[in-house]
């Protein structure tokens, strides 16, 4: 059994924007309501799609590199060293 959740939530509109939401309406004939609904369906989609971590930080791997491109095959033998010249005082 599905049960459906229906929130009534009232927002306070400045009165040019009432007016053009009753204008566009009546044009349309379809309910305020419905144009609010899909007013913030697409903000929604525009400003908060649901991006995966990767889509999120995509644009900041790499930004700052070792340039050593096979670090994360190789990263054993590149600690080996960095600790070798540790303990060698270089």
């Amino acid at each position: 059994m599905y049960y459906i959740i229906i929130m009534a939530t009232s927002v306070r509109l400045p009165k040019d924007i009432e007016d053009k939401l009753d204008s566009i309406s009546h044009v349309e004939q379809v309910s305020k309501a419905q144009i609010i609904k899909k007013s913030l369906t697409e903000y929604f989609e525009k400003h908060y799609s649901e991006k995966s971590s990767y889509d999120l930080g995509e644009k900041y791997f790499g930004k700052h590199g070792t340039g050593q491109p096979d670090l994360a095959k190789n990263r054993k033998k590149y600690l080996e060293k960095v600790m070798y010249d540790k303990k060698s005082g270089r």
